[in-house]
């Protein structure tokens, strides 16, 4: 684990679910209940790690000003209100593309075909990428505010 524990303590799988809820209801077409469901799944296992993971890597490379600490009181500091609020609707691309895909294997949810077509070399390199754009937005979700 490359992150701070206390990283996980913040961020949550329920508040990383509401962040990511919105774009994953709006690609699917479903209602973000139903979204959350998907996503609480997709997150029990290993790709909760793996998101927060890229998530600090993120917030890491975006700021000079702040050690580990500040970065963590900065997260601390914009979940203190309303540690659930829906986040934003991400803009679609390739790599969300690929996170959705990821998320919907972790769920169960993807089909056969999607499942063969990640597990090649490329899927796995547009896999990785999902999961770093993923956790681009999850970082400036989680340090937008105050």
């Amino acid at each position: 684990m490359s992150y701070p524990p206390r990283l996980a303590h913040l961020a949550t799988r329920a508040v990383v679910i509401a962040k990511l809820a919105p774009t994953y209801a709006q690609a699917h077409q479903i209602d973000e209940e139903e979204a959350g469901q998907r996503l609480s799944a997709a997150l029990a296992g290993r790709m909760l790690p793996a998101l927060l993971e890229s998530a600090w890597a993120s917030m890491k490379g975006s700021t000079k000003r702040l050690n580990d600490d500040g970065l963590l009181e900065k997260v601390a500091t914009t979940l203190s209100d309303r540690p659930t609020r829906p986040g934003r609707v991400a803009p679609a691309s390739p790599a969300w593309s690929a996170f959705l895909v990821l998320a919907d294997l972790e769920a169960g949810t993807a089909s056969d075909a999607a499942r063969r077509v990640m597990e090649t070399e490329e899927g796995r390199r547009r896999g990785d990428a999902g999961l770093a754009e993923a956790g681009r937005f999850l970082a400036a979700e989680l340090t937008r505010g105050k």
